[in-house]
């Protein structure tokens, strides 16, 4: 399992990209994203162009552990872009459309931790190389608003989880990444 994070439009997609091309000639690209207006689709679009046209793609962001221990082909690797949407599409979904102020988020931490815990156990009960990409979002200033703070809170107990279990950890800062953990 390697682990690659960064800031948003560090970079961290094409590195990630870049390692799983040098390491398997096929890829599952799991794509956590929702297209929910103009501005997204165009920023998938962008993600499809830059990856090569002969990965396959799987779209979701619930129950990810058993897309990689069902969707695997022999051979391939897995690419899971990215852990940030990812939890951010859980927290919207299991928080119903609810007000900020009303959302017990201790609760909903313990819900999305079960899916990364899993996450985490069909990484290392699979032999294919497995590239997850997150935003580091603890680097930049304190949101104002109650669900951004519980959001970057929650994003950095996961990232150090996801951290703690990954084999290798890369760091991209402007397009350029360094390994920061290496098994």
């Amino acid at each position: 399992m390697i682990l690659v994070t960064g800031g948003a439009r560090s970079g961290k997609s094409s590195h990630t990209e870049r390692l799983a091309a040098k390491d398997c000639d096929h890829v599952l690209y799991i794509a956590t994203s929702l297209v929910t207006d103009d501005e997204m689709a165009s920023r998938v679009a962008q993600h499809q162009a830059q990856r090569p046209q002969h990965w396959r793609t799987w779209e979701g962001f619930r129950d990810l552990g058993e897309v990689i221990r069902h969707h695997l082909q022999p051979g391939e690797g897995v690419m899971l872009e990215c852990i940030t949407t990812m939890l951010a599409n859980l927290l919207y979904e299991e928080s119903a459309g609810a007000e900020p102020e009303s959302l017990d988020f201790a609760a909903l931490e313990v819900i999305l931790l079960r899916q990364i815990d899993d996450l985490i156990a069909a990484c290392q009960q699979s032999p294919a190389p497995i590239y997850i990409v997150t935003n580091e979002l603890g680097m930049s200033i304190t949101p104002q608003n109650r669900l951004a703070r519980h959001f970057v809170d929650i994003s950095g107990r996961v990232n150090q989880k996801l951290a703690q279990a990954a084999d290798e950890v890369w760091l991209v800062v402007a397009g350029i990444g360094v390994k920061i953990k290496c098994r």
